[in-house]
């Protein structure tokens, strides 16, 4: 039984990679290489260089090494991008994705795991949001991530297909063993912004809104360690080959940090202040997004390890110390 994980050498896929490995899996990557690494890729797994999009490739690929789950993440995820080119979006996050689910129906492959995102909430209600709140995305990528979760929904209702979509909240942090993090260089995740000015890569930071009705004006958001938020998706494999039906889940810790909140983290883990300015506020961003999670603890079993934001800051910015020694070095 091999996985296939589609944009294994990026930031949240190449711990995907790591975690199947560690566990004894067999597993085949499918990346363009366009934002991913890789150096990133576990050296256990196999690396096919190609776009999810070609429908001819997947399918050798899911029928040579006889695929049995697909774990998708590859996609393009920045807010403020795709509000600048939603078609470019929705080619890439949408219709890219629905080549992929219809070769994996094709090949009969029975479990998908899908990356989707808390963006499909859009500006929620109230907070803590849940998996039945209303789906109101305000930027083509919630679109566009939105539009999948339906086409897995109706694939898995016509065709012999389970599949998990794993809505993400804020996902922060490195492998503790140091073999993997966020390594995009012009990555917009605000932990990564605010280690990369620490460091001096950047000589300044913005603040994107201080006027948001929240306790202290900037934007609150849950985040979620990426080995926590990779436990999830190996649960979910576990719960489909046991013999789990479709659904969807919110993969958060159910508590909010605001933007300063977190710069006050970098620089008590930096030991200095950074330069912060403020700037407008960014299309796409809602003022607070904060996980209801219950259902994925009480169905798939999940047990998070890693909810410390500071630790989840301190693993970040030691990432960040290896990953500009390494780029220094190259």
């Amino acid at each position: 039984m091999t996985v296939l994980v589609t944009g294994g050498a990026g930031y949240i896929g190449s711990h995907m990679v790591l975690a199947l490995v560690d566990a004894g899996e067999d597993v085949v990557v499918l990346d363009n290489l366009s934002t991913g690494f890789q150096w990133a890729i576990s050296p256990k797994a196999e690396l096919v260089i190609g776009d999810i999009g070609d429908q001819e490739l997947a399918a050798r690929v899911i029928s040579e090494r006889g695929v049995n789950a697909i774990v998708h993440f590859a996609g393009s995820i920045v807010v403020p991008d795709s509000v600048a080119d939603p078609l470019g979006y929705y080619s890439n996050n949408t219709v890219k994705s629905r080549a992929l689910i219809e070769v994996c129906v094709h090949q009969k492959v029975p479990h998908f795991i899908f990356s989707s995102t808390a963006a499909v909430y859009g500006i929620p209600v109230g907070n803590p949001v849940y998996e039945d709140s209303d789906l109101a995305p305000i930027s083509p990528y919630g679109s566009s991530k939105l539009m999948t979760e339906w086409m897995l929904r109706d694939s898995a209702a016509a065709y012999d297909l389970e599949y998990v979509a794993l809505r993400y909240f804020n996902v922060a942090g490195a492998d503790p063993q140091g073999r993997s993090g966020q390594s995009t260089p012009r990555a917009t995740h605000l932990i990564k912004v605010a280690c990369q000015t620490m460091l001096g890569q950047r000589d300044h930071m913005d603040v994107f809104g201080k006027d948001y009705d929240t306790p202290d004006g900037t934007c609150v958001r849950d985040y979620i360690h990426v080995c926590d938020l990779i436990s999830a998706h190996v649960d979910a494999l576990m719960y489909l080959r046991g013999g789990g039906h479709s659904g969807v889940f919110n993969c958060g810790y159910g508590e909010g940090y605001s933007v300063l909140d977190v710069i006050k983290s970098v620089e008590k883990a930096g030991g200095k202040p950074i330069d912060v300015r403020d700037a407008p506020r960014r299309a796409g961003d809602p003022p607070a997004l904060i996980a209801g999670a219950d259902k994925v603890r009480a169905e798939l079993g999940w047990q998070p390890q890693h909810n410390d934001l500071d630790k989840i800051v301190e693993g970040a910015l030691a990432w960040e110390r290896h990953l500009q020694l390494r780029n220094d070095a190259a």
